[in-house]
């Protein structure tokens, strides 16, 4: 029942209008993933949404190639992934097929029947070493990755 507008009410009785209040959301710092043009640069890394799906991709390829020394299987598919997560963010998508393709034609692995030792060195300690990560990835080019790569 409300009040009689004739009768008295103290000030703190009163019922004060409500306020709105804005969308939590707009307050907030855009997420660097879905941003088109991140700053970066060299050490800094590359945003793409999804980019350890790059990893699944690369680990699937990889157990299809005939590598001589298995211990080296892991270290392969961590910079195939890598270089395919960073080939994928140039555009700002998620990692496909085709990324991780172009990763092993750059190194030579798409068409090696037994990965040898020496198509392997490259990738040796990297998936044990953040800072072997970020030198390997920083030594690919934007330009070797947007290549047209020949069938």
């Amino acid at each position: 029942m409300t009040q009689p507008t004739f009768s008295p009410v103290l000030a703190s009785g009163v019922v004060r209008p409500t306020m709105e209040t804005g969308t939590p959301e707009f307050a907030r710092a855009p997420k660097p993933g879905l941003q088109r043009s991140v700053t970066g640069g060299r050490g800094q890394g590359t945003q793409a949404p999804g980019e350890g799906f790059a990893l699944t991709i690369a680990q699937r390829e990889v157990a299809k190639l005939d590598v001589e020394h298995e211990h080296d299987r892991h270290d392969i598919a961590v910079g195939v992934g890598l270089v395919a997560a960073k080939r994928a963010s140039l555009v700002g998508r998620g990692p496909q097929l085709g990324d991780v393709r172009v990763a092993l034609a750059l190194f030579g692995l798409d068409s090696a029947l037994k990965v040898s030792h020496a198509l392997t060195r490259p990738f040796a300690g990297l998936a044990h070493s953040y800072v072997a990560q970020r030198r390997f990835v920083d030594a690919v080019t934007n330009e070797q990755l947007v290549a047209p790569t020949s069938p």
